[in-house]
Order: C-alpha cells, then sequence, then structure tokens
C-alpha cells in the first residue's frame, strides 16, 4: 500500500513504524510505502505519536497549523493533532505501566537541562530573602535564595515527568507550575519541594500560565491541544467531599498514600456562553473554566493585575481577548505573521506586547482594538518579553540570542546583551533582570543597573548607516550556572553501559544497573571511544534510553526487560556458584526499590525475607494467578535468598518515573519514598517482581542448534537431532557435553556441570555446581579446563568464553538454526581464544 503525507505546521524528521518524514522549512510532504497491515488507524496513531515527540521541540522553530493530510490512491482523511491526547477510541490493545529511573551523576542543587521558566518572590520584609524559582527541561523546579551576589539552591521541586514549561506564583506563597506531562502542579513556595496538587485537564502539553498580580485565585493556563482553563485555586484547593475519582490528586509528589483523601469541590455555575464548555473527565471533580475558541496551539497568555482580562496567542497568528470571569471572547486582534510566543497586559489591561516568530514586537491598544506601534528589533523569534513597571519600556529577548531594550514611546532600542544560546525568560528583579537561555551550563544570568530612559541605539538609525550595534555588557553580574546536558547516547552490546556525551564534549561510561559514572574520559571524541568499547557479545535489548531531561532515563517494559541474564561469575558475586543465572531487570528493580521496601518493612513492622518480601494488604499475587500472566522463576526462590540487589548510589540517587493503576503519572527519588506509598501507584509487575519474586512470561530465552562432527573427521556422530539450551550457554558447556558424549576422556571438573547424554527431547542442563570444592579459587570455568575438543562454526574455532547467543549473532549470522561442529585435538591443549575486547562476558 502507498500514500502520501503532508503537514502545514512541522519542522523536524523522525521515522515510525514505517513512516518516514521529510524535513522542509514550513511543511513536510512525503511518499511512502506501508506494510500489507498497515492501517489507516494504526497510521494515524503512529503520526499521533511522532507528532506528539517532536512538536514541542518543533515549536522553538515555528510550527504553523497543527494538522496532518492522509491520503492513499484518491482517498483523504484528516487527522487532527489538537486532540493528540484523547486515546479513548484507540483500538490497540492497552499496554502495561513502564518504570522509568532517570539517573545523575551530580548533586541535586543544579540543572541538567535548559531553563524554560523564570518566577521571582519579593520577600515582604526589609531585611527579608528575595527568592528565584526556575523551571527547567530536566522536569524539575528548583528555589534559589538571593543575597547579595549569592544565590543558594534551598529546594528541588520534583514531580512533573516531562519538562517544565512555565511557572507563576499566585497569592503570594503558591507557586503554580505546568508541564509537556499535560498537568499543573501547586507547591506551597516554603515548602521543602512537596506538590500539594496535581491538576489535571488538557489533553496535551501545557506550554503557559499567567495569574493575577492583585487576585490570588486566578490562574490561566493554554497548551497544544488549542484549549485555554481559567483556574480558580482557592475553589480547586479546597476539599468538600472526598472520594477516589477526584481531577486533583491530593498527593506528594503526585503519590496517593493509603488513606488519602483527594480534594473535591463542587461544580461552579458558569455563563451559558458558546465560548464555554465545561469538561467533566471527573464526575465529582472540580472542573475550570474552558475558554473555547483556539482551533490549533496555544503558546502565550497574559492577565492584567486585578484578573478581569485575558489575553492569548498561539499558532494562529492572531492575538485572542477573553474575560476570564466567565471565559467569554471579547475580540481577536490581526498583525501578525507567524506564531505568538510571548504576550504581556498593563496592569489596567488597556495596552497589550505581543512578540511573534515574526520577529515582531507590537504593541496593541485594546480600546481602539488595533495596533498602534510594531518595533522591529529582532532579527529572529520573540521568544520572551518583560515590561518594567510603568509599561514604558520593553526587555525582550528570544532566537537570534540578543536581549534589547526599548523604549514604546520613542520606539529607539538598545542592545545589552548577546548570549551564546536562545534566550528563553525574563524576570526583573531590583535594578537588575534575569535571563534564562536553552543552555544548562548557564542557564540564568543577571544583568547590571541600566537607566531605561538612558537610550542611545535606534534599530532603524543603524540599519541606514550599515553600522552592527554593540552590546553594553560584555559579561552578566553573575551567573548561577548549571551542569552540561546529555546530548548523545550509545547502549554497549553488554547491556549494562551506557556511553554518552553532554554539552561540553565530555565522554562518560555509565553502569546503568548501579547508576553510576563507572569511567569519565574528558573530551574525546564519541564515535572512536564506542569503537574502542565494541564487544563481542550478544544480550537481549531489555532496556531503552532517552535523553530528553538532560540526563540519562532508562526505561523498563514487562515482559522485554526480563529478557537478559547473566552468570553471577561475570557479575563478581562472590560465594555463590558461578555459572547461576541473575536476571538483571529482577536485581535493577530490587536495587531501585531497596529503600522503598525497607521503609516498608518498618511500617508493616513484620518480618521480612532477605529480599525485602513483606506480608501485603493487598494481594498481588492473588491479581497475578486471576490474569494467569505470572509464572515463577525455575530459579526465583534460590534467587531470591542468595542475590543481593545491585547497590544504587545514595550521594546522587536515581529518580523513579512511573505510573499505576490509579491516579497518573509521578516522579520521586528512590530515597525519598518513605513506603506510604500505595501499591496502586506502582505497576503491578513491578511489585510481583519485587515483592515477590515472580516473572512474567519472557520470550523464548533458548537457542537451538546442531551439534555435528567436523566434515571429514572421523569422530563420532554423537545425535542427529535439533538441541536445545539457555541463549547464555558457553562454549565450555558444550565442549564437556561432547567429551562426556564420546568418552574419550572426562573434564578436570566433573562436577562443573557437564552435560549428561541422552537427555530427553535433546534438552542440554546444566546443573548446580558441587560442593566439592573442586575448582580453583579465582578461575572462570574457561580457564578450568583444558579440553580435547573444538568447537567451531563457520570453521572458526570458538573460544569457550563465547555464548550461544553470540556465536549466533557474530559467527553464525544466519537466520536459520545454528550449526556447531567439533573435532578432537591431538594431545591436551589450551583452548585458542579469540581475542575480545571486553567489559563483561555472557
Amino acid at each position: 500500500m502507498t500514500g502520501s503525507i503532508s503537514s502545514s505546521g512541522y519542522r523536524g524528521s523522525s521515522s515510525d513504524e514505517g513512516v518516514r518524514v521529510l524535513q522542509q522549512d514550513s511543511s513536510i510532504h512525503g511518499s511512502f510505502e506501508f506494510p500489507p497491515n498497515f492501517t489507516v488507524v494504526r497510521l494515524e496513531s503512529t503520526l499521533n505519536r511522532l507528532w506528539r515527540k517532536h512538536k514541542h521541540k518543533a515549536s522553538n522553530s515555528s510550527p504553523d497549523s497543527p494538522s496532518i493530510s492522509i491520503c492513499f490512491s484518491g482517498v483523504s482523511a484528516m487527522h487532527r493533532v489538537g486532540s493528540a491526547g484523547n486515546t479513548s477510541n484507540s483500538v490497540r490493545p492497552r499496554k502495561e505501566k513502564r518504570l522509568t529511573y532517570v539517573l545523575s551523576d551530580v548533586d541535586d542543587t543544579k540543572h541538567c537541562a535548559g531553563v524554560n521558566c523564570l518566577a521571582l518572590l519579593k520577600s515582604s520584609a526589609t531585611d527579608g530573602c528575595d527568592y528565584l524559582f526556575t523551571g527547567s527541561r530536566d522536569g524539575t523546579l528548583k528555589r534559589w535564595a538571593l543575597a547579595g551576589d549569592e544565590a543558594t539552591c534551598s529546594a528541588t521541586f520534583e514531580s512533573h515527568v516531562d519538562w517544565v514549561n512555565d511557572a507563576v506564583i499566585a497569592g503570594g506563597n503558591t507557586l503554580v507550575s505546568c508541564s509537556s506531562d499535560t498537568t499543573l502542579k501547586t507547591w506551597n513556595c516554603f515548602s521543602d519541594g512537596t506538590c500539594t496538587t496535581t491538576l489535571r485537564q488538557h489533553s496535551d502539553y501545557v506550554t503557559c500560565l499567567a495569574a493575577a498580580r492583585k487576585n490570588s485565585n486566578v490562574v490561566a493556563s493554554g497548551g497544544l491541544g488549542g484549549e485555554v482553563f481559567i483556574w480558580d485555586l482557592e475553589a480547586a484547593l479546597t476539599p468538600t467531599s472526598k472520594t477516589s475519582d477526584a481531577t486533583e490528586d491530593d498527593c506528594s509528589n503526585g503519590i496517593h498514600a493509603p488513606g488519602n483523601s483527594l480534594p473535591i469541590t463542587s461544580l461552579r455555575s458558569i455563563s451559558s456562553s458558546n465560548s464555554i464548555s465545561l469538561h467533566t473527565t471527573q464526575a465529582h471533580g472540580y472542573v475550570p473554566i474552558a475558554a473555547k475558541g483556539h482551533k490549533e496551539s496555544v503558546y502565550a497568555l497574559g492577565m492584567n493585575d486585578s484578573g478581569t482580562l485575558l489575553v492569548s496567542g498561539g499558532t494562529e497568528k492572531v492575538v485572542r481577548v477573553w474575560d476570564p470571569r466567565n471565559g467569554s471572547k471579547t475580540m481577536k486582534l490581526r498583525g501578525h505573521t507567524d506564531n505568538i510566543r510571548a504576550l504581556l497586559l498593563d496592569s489596567t489591561g488597556r495596552l497589550c506586547l505581543s512578540g511573534s516568530s515574526d520577529s515582531m514586537i507590537r504593541l496593541w491598544d485594546l480600546g481602539q482594538q488595533r495596533c498602534v506601534h510594531s518595533y522591529a528589533v529582532h532579527t529572529d523569534s520573540v521568544w520572551a518579553l518583560a515590561s518594567t513597571s510603568t509599561f514604558s519600556h520593553v526587555y525582550s529577548g528570544g532566537r537570534d540570542l540578543s536581549l534589547y531594550l526599548t523604549d514604546l514611546a520613542t520606539r529607539e532600542s538598545i542592545l545589552l546583551c548577546t548570549k551564546e544560546h536562545p534566550i528563553s525568560q525574563l524576570a526583573l528583579h531590583d535594578d537588575g533582570i534575569w535571563v534564562a537561555t536553552t543552555d544548562s551550563s548557564k542557564v540564568f544570568q543577571r544583568g547590571g543597573s541600566f537607566l531605561a530612559g538612558n537610550l542611545s541605539f535606534s534599530r532603524a538609525r543603524a540599519s541606514l548607516e550599515g553600522s552592527t550595534p554593540v552590546p553594553v555588557y560584555k559579561e552578566p553580574s553573575f551567573t548561577i550556572p548549571g551542569t552540561p546536558g546529555i546530548v548523545q547516547h550509545e547502549i554497549l552490546n553488554n547491556r549494562r553501559h551506557v556511553l554518552t556525551k553532554d554539552t561540553t564534549g565530555s565522554v562518560k561510561l555509565w553502569e546503568i544497573t548501579r547508576g553510576i559514572v563507572v569511567k569519565d574520559y574528558g573530551e574525546v571524541s564519541f564515535d572512536e571511544k564506542k569503537e574502542e568499547l565494541f564487544e563481542m557479545v550478544s544480550i537481549p535489548a531489555w532496556f531503552t534510553v532517552d535523553t530528553r531531561l538532560g540526563s540519562l532515563s532508562v526505561h523498563l517494559d514487562t515482559p522485554q526487560c526480563f529478557s537478559a541474564e547473566m552468570y553471577s561469575a561475570d557479575l563478581n558475586i562472590v560465594g555463590k556458584p558461578e555459572d547461576d543465572k541473575v536476571n538483571l531487570a529482577r536485581e535493577t528493580l530490587k536495587g531501585l526499590l531497596a529503600h522503598w521496601l525497607t521503609r516498608r518493612r518498618q511500617r508493616f513492622g513484620s518480618q521480612a525475607s532477605a529480599n525485602g518480601e513483606v506480608s501485603s494488604g493487598k494481594d498481588i499475587s492473588a491479581r497475578s494467578h486471576t490474569l494467569s500472566r505470572i509464572e515463577v522463576d525455575g530459579n526465583a526462590e534460590n534467587d531470591s535468598m542468595v542475590y543481593p540487589p545491585f547497590e544504587f548510589s545514595t550521594a546522587s540517587s536515581p529518580s523513579i518515573i512511573t505510573e499505576g493503576s490509579q491516579g497518573g503519572p509521578w516522579r520521586k527519588k528512590i530515597t525519598d519514598l518513605d513506603g506510604t506509598e500505595d501499591e496502586k501507584d506502582f505497576p503491578w509487575w513491578c511489585l510481583d517482581c519485587v515483592l515477590n519474586n515472580r516473572l512474567p512470561p519472557r520470550e523464548n530465552t533458548k537457542c537451538s542448534f546442531y551439534l555435528h562432527p567436523c566434515e571429514g573427521s572421523a569422530v563420532q556422530i554423537l545425535t542427529q537431532g535439533k538441541l536445545s539450551a539457555p541463549r547464555i550457554l558457553r562454549m565450555y558447556k558444550v565442549i564437556n557435553y561432547v567429551v562426556e558424549k564420546m568418552v574419550l576422556d572426562k573434564p578436570l571438573d566433573n562436577t562443573d556441570g557437564t552435560f549428561a547424554p541422552g537427555l530427553p527431547g535433546g534438552q542440554l542442563q546444566h546443573p548446580a555446581i558441587g560442593g566439592d570444592g573442586s575448582f580453583r579459587s579465582g578461575l572462570k570455568p574457561w580457564q578450568k579446563i583444558k579440553p580435547s575438543i573444538e568447537i567451531l562454526c563457520n570453521n572458526q574455532v570458538l573460544p569457550p568464553d563465547m555464548s550461544l547467543a553470540t556465536v549466533r549473532a557474530y559467527i553464525w549470522k544466519k537466520s536459520e538454526d545454528l550449526v556447531l561442529n567439533y573435532r578432537v585435538v591431538q594431545g591436551r591443549v589450551e583452548p585458542r581464544p579469540m581475542v575480545m575486547k571486553t567489559l563483561c562476558f555472557v
């Protein structure tokens, strides 16, 4: 089946399920070949995911109308991505909840990705401390105590599971934030970082907020779904009834504790205007006023001090004006030729400033309903505006890396400074201004004092004279640094290490089963280091990784995550049988939840087993048997007693991002889990693994192969049938099997698990090593045998430490069953190993 696709507002490129999107400046067009079973529903779902994955990043370019047109041989279907959050009509089977953990190798006092928003809280006391709040693409907010030329991070607000896009302060002590995770969250400005309420109403990324300075209860939010909501915080935060089906989650970092009640308020009566709609996604939850009118994404909001006027703008290139008290439309202002990215209202609501991707700043008189001035200050998109208290001058910054100050009356501008990265947000502070950039290493800076009335440079005059403006300031007066964000990564073949490169070019090697950096290589070639660390090993892909948050996010999905196993000898587990199998995901999960298990034991006061298992109030095992999805691993009972979980660092502990059967996604550091979290806040498969030591059914972990004598060899034929063994089985096991079957000689170590001849079904088994201590201490199994048999594949001698999976992937290289050959070596010889670069063997 062939088809074509076009979009009027996407800049970027990606590929997903056979769909390849071609990049152009303002639209995408392409022709594709789809699999025979690729239905329109699947294609629309694919495009939906593709758009959601990239459109927020693409918004920094200049997206226009967010619509995608699909054509198949004359049949056309229109897919509106504005409703991307609505998945109720999806025909795909329900996918189990994912567990993600985010790694960090530094302390928690710095952002590791660009800063999207700033909010300043002035102290009411004369000798009090001012606070600066920053929201970042790393998914966190931070509070900075400002004292002179010092800024100290006094709290980290962690609960959002995606980029924090905007933040405002309402009522003097309430911080409201919005995120690409489609939620708004409220926080006490002076708390230790605990989320007080999560508001869920948007169907797509929430991009902007606006608050009324003199009305502490009113906050507006807008997003990519074309929705604008007006929230009454007092009504939203005040509980009037108790139920578990609320829109707001009265939680700590988004987690419901057992017995917690959720704040519910009565429905509010509003005008019956056609511009208003009530979204009753929750039967008894508080519902905000929805101002309907936008057909496309909303990127900017502005509100006057009293909360009686609201302006909004986005990809429709018009400024819409609303009455936030009832959500009704007031007017629509046209003039910009590209997306509107920033809006400001004066205290009275008479004047409005707008910044656009067309590089223009416009001043609107809402009373006259027209543009009264245009300012051609920037050479690229205007992303941030901040005005003086009298609304006589405006600071502006954006994609052209420049910060300007413009006199709104005379239209003269002066270049204050230029940056190395785009300016995302501005915040005035006394005689200076804080500047946030998209770079994490210098995330926000304060410029020096500047007399607003002393303007000496006119952009128009400079253009006529052919001169270049010179910045007033070369360096900021103060900088709060961040840490370099990760921009490139590669999962190594051993499936335990990930190589990363950050914005400074520094290359590091991570071990994801412990969450630490095992080697910092400094500024070296990423590709050369990747080739240097290559290992000829084959292990199933049991996790995925992304760096969207500026750090490593490791994703575990069931049942794929349980497909990788390693021998205890390769993990350096002391005092245990060397060829016992260890499931990597199981021990990783136990390590991540070790602190939670300890607190849970203390809370329940019950005796627990060595792996932290406790009696549960809600029996996970009962549910598991009901769903018929769980099987007990053959070594589960033994493993749970003898293998300690992988140990994660507590100095820079990872954060968990997951979702249970209630509420929504949440994020929390593993050391902040206190044992009060309800089981329903975790994926059931995760708890069943950690608490009950059970694993779900996995894909075939066996490898089928034939074992034949080498061509021309006089060696006897041992078997005509197909054999089957675990994928991680080593060649020395096959050698032992051949030796024992041929009855030529017995291996030096008769207790290492040699294969018994004549096993039913051709199954190769390797029982646990006996307890006679015949192995020499400190030697791996393949170092202890001196076989008189060689195993070959494609006429290549295989080293005894190579696994069946590795042989199939790198030596056999065919889809059909593996064929191994054996031959007798005259006399006893040491095995001839293949030259291999290794970090660990499987």
